[in-house]
C-alpha cells in the first residue's frame, strides 16, 4: 500500500506540462502545413466552386446586433453560382479565429470573414489572421493615403491631424495594418473594390477576405468584388443560379414520396428538391434549384400537377387575405 502511495506521489509532483507553449507551437505548426499544403497564389486563382462566411463578434452572439452579412453573403454566392458550404458566428476572441480560418481556408475556394476591423481594442480580427498565418501586420501605404483622402472628419474630433502621433491617429491607423505576405504580389493581398471608399478588402493566404461587420459597407464591397471573382467562376458570365418555386396546398406529409421520387431522378442533372412548411399560412412551398435553367422549367408542370400546386414569382404572393367580418 505504502509502495503504491509512493508512486501516486512521485507522479502528481512532476512539472505539469506548458500547456501555453504547446498551444503557440500547435497554432505554428498547423499555420505552416496549411500554408503549404496549397499553394497562395493557387487559391488566389483556382476556379470557385465552394464558399464560406464567418462572422466575427460577441455583439452577434449577445444578441446587441443582429447578422444580416450572412443572408447578404448567401444571396451573393447564390447569384454568382458559389455553393455556400458553411456560415458560422464566433466570438471576438483570437483562438477561436486562429481555428475557424485556417479550417475554412483549406476546406473552401473562396472564404469571407465579417467584423472585427474597427480601431478599439477588441477589434483583433487583423491581428488573429495574420497570426493563423504567420505573417506580420504591416501599415498599408495606399490604404493610408486613401484614408486619408477620403474619410471624414468625427464631428467630437475637430482638433484631429494626420500629422500628429496621437492616441486617436494610433487607433484609425490599426484598421490599415494589414496582414502580409512578402512572397506574394501585394496588389493580389489588397483590394478596393469601391473608388469612393478607403477600406481595403485584405486577402489573406490566397482566399481569406477580411470585410467590416458594418451592413452598409460589407455590402457595398461584395457587391465591389464581384469583377475580380467572375473570371473565377464556373460560369464566368456569373449567370448563377436558378431557383423555381412552387405554392401547394398540401400538407408535406402528403407530397412527400412524389418529391423523394423526383429528387432521386434530377440529381443527376445537379437539381436540388426542397419542401419548406410555412407555419400558420395556407399554403407550404416546393423548390426546384439548379444552373440548367431550361430543364427546371422542363418540371415545372409536372411539379405542379403533382403537388397540386402553383408557380410563383415570390413565395407567399398567393396568400389568401383574410377579411374581417
Amino acid at each position: 500500500m505504502f509502495s503504491r502511495l509512493s508512486q501516486v506521489a512521485r507522479h502528481l509532483s512532476r512539472p505539469l506540462p506548458n500547456y501555453a507553449h504547446n498551444s503557440a507551437a500547435a497554432i505554428a505548426s498547423s499555420a505552416k502545413r496549411i500554408m503549404t499544403s496549397s499553394t497562395v497564389a493557387d487559391r488566389n486563382s483556382r476556379t470557385i466552386h465552394t464558399a464560406a462566411c464567418l462572422i466575427i463578434g460577441d455583439e452577434v452572439l449577445g444578441g446587441k446586433t443582429v447578422d444580416t452579412n450572412s443572408a447578404y453573403m448567401a444571396k451573393f454566392c447564390f447569384g454568382l453560382g458559389m455553393a455556400l458550404k458553411r456560415i458560422e458566428v464566433i466570438a471576438d476572441d483570437e483562438g477561436e479565429i486562429i481555428e475557424a480560418v485556417q479550417r475554412m481556408s483549406t476546406n473552401y475556394d473562396f472564404v469571407v470573414t465579417s467584423g472585427g476591423i474597427g480601431p478599439t481594442h477588441d477589434d483583433i480580427t487583423y491581428q488573429s489572421i495574420a497570426k493563423a498565418f504567420s505573417l506580420p501586420l504591416i501599415l498599408h501605404d495606399e490604404a493610408y493615403a486613401r484614408m486619408k483622402k477620403l474619410s471624414k472628419p468625427h464631428p467630437n474630433q475637430p482638433d484631429f491631424s494626420w500629422d500628429e502621433d496621437t492616441p486617436q491617429r494610433k487607433a484609425k491607423l490599426r484598421m490599415i495594418e494589414l496582414p502580409t505576405d512578402s512572397s506574394f504580389p501585394l496588389e493580389k493581398q489588397v483590394i478596393f473594390p469601391q473608388d469612393d471608399l478607403w477600406v481595403p478588402v485584405s486577402c489573406v493566404n490566397g482566399n481569406v477576405h477580411i470585410l467590416p461587420g458594418v451592413p452598409r459597407l460589407f455590402e457595398r464591397l461584395m457587391d465591389g468584388l464581384k469583377p475580380f471573382l467572375l473570371p473565377r467562376l464556373t460560369d464566368p458570365e456569373g449567370k448563377g443560379i436558378h431557383r423555381v418555386l412552387i405554392s401547394t396546398p398540401q400538407p408535406e406529409s402528403e407530397v412527400a414520396t412524389y418529391l423523394t421520387e423526383l429528387a432521386g431522378r434530377v440529381e443527376a442533372k445537379g437539381v436540388k428538391v426542397g419542401s419548406y412548411p410555412r407555419w400558420g399560412k395556407k399554403r407550404n412551398t416546393v423548390t426546384l434549384v439548379g444552373r440548367d435553367q431550361e430543364f427546371l422549367e422542363s418540371l415545372v408542370a409536372e411539379v405542379e400537377k403533382n403537388v397540386d400546386g402553383k408557380r410563383v414569382s415570390v413565395e407567399g404572393e398567393d396568400d389568401e387575405v383574410e377579411v374581417e367580418k
